[in-house]
């Protein structure tokens, strides 16, 4: 597997950290959280890479994280696959849901070709991928973890040191602990955490933050 991080500069201050997955025997890649920039991003997967688009995974339905989705799909090939959990389909659409007014976004109109759900496997080549249901930023919120590569991508659920804020539509302060709690934190500790924003990570470092929940 490579992996290719680049920070999409956005309408928020904190750059959205967008995660491009490669499979190197059968050329097949994921993005992850393409917030903007489509053509930086395009560049990476067809002239550096020289793979195959075959989904973007949306961790939930913020602006922030779904601006350059459309872009990218129209620059890599319609035959890409836009997945986002079911809980946060709805708000793909919904300004009130997805922030982009409050963050004064331009409107989006997008629509998941698959809505996932907990525990759905995602195959990319031999890579295998789980969807981790982790409301609490959104409703919807997902995180994918791939065993093989010890590696989980949190979304905005989790970061170094921190977790996603839950002052949002749909946000819940006490789903979140307990999707980091229950779902997050039972993985090994040697898995890196690839947050949707800021630095990399790891469970084993992040146990602490959350023993006098």
């Amino acid at each position: 597997m490579i992996l290719k991080e680049l920070k999409i500069e956005t309408y928020v201050s904190d750059p959205t950290n967008c995660y491009i997955i490669f499979d190197e025997e059968s050329k097949e890649i994921m993005c992850i959280d393409p917030a903007g920039e489509a053509k930086r991003i395009a560049e990476m997967i067809k002239d550096v890479l020289k793979g195959n688009l075959k989904y973007i995974y949306l961790t939930h339905c913020h602006g922030d994280h779904i601006g350059g989705v459309n872009d990218l799909k129209m620059l890599c090939g319609e035959k890409a696959r836009i997945l986002i959990h079911r809980d946060d389909s709805e708000g793909l659409n919904n300004k009130n849901i997805n922030l982009t007014e409050i963050i004064d976004m331009p409107v989006i109109e997008l629509q998941a070709d698959s809505r996932v759900d907990d525990n759905d496997l995602i195959h990319l080549g031999n890579l295998e991928f789980r969807v981790i249901h982790t409301p609490g930023h959104t409703k919807g919120s997902s995180s994918l973890y791939c065993e093989r590569e010890k590696c989980l991508f949190s979304g905005d659920t989790m970061f170094s040191g921190t977790y996603g804020r839950t002052d949002f539509p749909t946000s819940s302060r006490e789903q979140i602990i307990d999707s980091i709690i229950n779902k997050l934190l039972i993985l090994p500790d040697d898995t890196i955490i690839y947050p949707g924003h800021g630095r990399p990570t790891r469970i084993g470092d992040e146990r602490n933050n959350y023993i006098l929940y």
